[in-house]
């Protein structure tokens, strides 16, 4: 299916890396845009892609959300320049719509949306592209997987066994032999809980071990457990950056994992 499709030209841009789940409330796009900011503090060029047309999280995530890109006439094109903040460029459709009003799409005009925000936006030399999916396995995941060339997929789950079998179907649409992309590893999002006062004691709130239990079926690697922590919630919803916050653990939890990605892809 691969060969049928006439690629996207992403000059400039090396890695492209998708960040997938089967279900909504895991937490996928804020662990894609803590990634991001992780990857650019390493000193690498990123850009950050939100894909989820009729839900974008994104600019609320990193307080952006009345941000307008620059958009420039290129004969009968308009050339769209990303919105930059924590090192990272960003590009939604929320900085083109009324963030009051849903959006009434068919799959296929969602799908065109996409294709023009990746073929119109002027990129630049970007070292690596984090592209934040909608839920499920829908035209905007088949769209991406057929017109640009991936270096791989990221799949988000929580310990839970409902996440898994919802995860499963994500991952299983990377495995498909006509889309065949490569599974770059398993995060496990909400692995556990540590009160604040008391941070010797870890409740595994949504069960233990079952992203390990994913990546083994999947012949992947679990790339790292983020535990529960109210703190990245409220950055998230202050457009903050959880590296400004005082939880060392996610911290880390995230730097960790993009070394891991950044060692596997170069």
């Amino acid at each position: 299916m691969n060969n049928v499709f006439e690629k996207i030209p992403m000059n400039g841009v090396k890695n492209i890396i998708v960040v997938a789940s089967g279900k909504g409330g895991v937490g996928k796009s804020t662990v894609a845009a803590n990634l991001a900011i992780a990857i650019a503090r390493n000193g690498y060029k990123t850009a950050l892609v939100d894909a989820d047309i009729f839900g974008p999280s994104i600019p609320k995530m990193f307080g952006i959300e009345d941000a307008k890109p620059d958009i420039t006439a290129n004969g009968d094109k308009e050339m769209i320049f990303p919105v930059v903040k924590y090192g990272v460029s960003i590009i939604s459709i929320g900085f083109f719509i009324d963030r009051s009003q849903s959006l009434i799409w068919r799959g296929p005009m969602a799908s065109n949306a996409l294709t023009q925000l990746f073929e119109n936006t002027q990129w630049g030399e970007i070292d690596y592209m984090i592209i934040d999916f909608p839920p499920g396995t829908s035209d905007i995941q088949l769209t991406t997987v057929q017109k640009l060339n991936l270096r791989g997929a990221l799949i988000i789950t929580t310990p839970q066994e409902l996440s898994l079998n919802d995860a499963r179907k994500a991952a299983s649409m990377f495995n498909n032999p006509d889309l065949k992309v490569p599974i770059l590893g398993i995060i496990e999002n909400m692995s556990w809980f540590t009160p604040e006062k008391h941070p010797d004691e870890i409740y595994y709130v949504f069960g233990k071990g079952g992203g390990l239990k994913m990546a083994k079926e999947f012949d992947t690697v679990l790339l790292g457990q983020i535990p529960l922590v109210l703190e990245v919630g409220e950055a998230a919803e202050k457009g903050l950056s959880i590296f400004s916050q005082k939880n060392k653990d996610v911290v880390t939890a995230f730097e960790n994992i993009a070394g891991l990605i950044v060692s596997k892809i170069k």
